[in-house]
């Protein structure tokens, strides 16, 4: 989809398919940072319970601006993975991540395009905290950061 053709409409259903991301998240994070066992993991998991907090602003900041473009917030989470495995948790967290900043980038461009500046500008906000967010969980499953910076060519 070219930035440039994206109407208000399209933009509230992106928006919605974040929303469910970030409830995806809190979800995510809420039970992860709850069940993850060892030593090693307690200091993520003292973070991940942060994230959840992080998460839930951006759903509301999210939400707001879905009403503010004449659209209904969706209630709808994306289904969330689970294992027995603290790795495979983090690792599912991370991916989480990385997909919502790829859309986040996207979005910014979007906003920018149809003129919403400051729509642009609190999704550049949570941009920050999603990506301390993936710098948390690539360092706790040491790894490097993954580099998603090449937009998403599937939309």
């Amino acid at each position: 989809m070219a930035d440039s053709t994206i109407t208000r409409e399209q933009l509230v259903k992106l928006l919605n398919e974040d929303l469910s991301r970030e409830y995806q998240s809190i979800i995510a994070y809420v039970n992860y940072s709850q069940v993850l066992k060892g030593a090693q993991y307690m200091s993520i998991a003292k973070e991940l319970e942060k994230h959840a907090g992080e998460e839930l602003e951006h759903a509301l900041l999210i939400a707001k601006q879905i009403d503010y473009l004449g659209g209904m917030p969706t209630v709808t989470p994306k289904p969330v993975k689970t294992s027995e495995k603290a790795e495979d948790m983090l690792r599912f967290d991370l991916d989480n991540e990385n997909e919502t900043i790829k859309s986040y980038r996207e979005r910014v461009r979007q906003c920018e395009a149809l003129g919403e500046y400051a729509l642009a500008e609190h999704i550049r906000q949570i941009l920050v905290q999603e990506q301390e967010h993936q710098i948390d969980l690539a360092t706790a499953l040491g790894k490097d950061v993954p580099d998603v910076t090449t937009p998403d060519q599937r939309a």
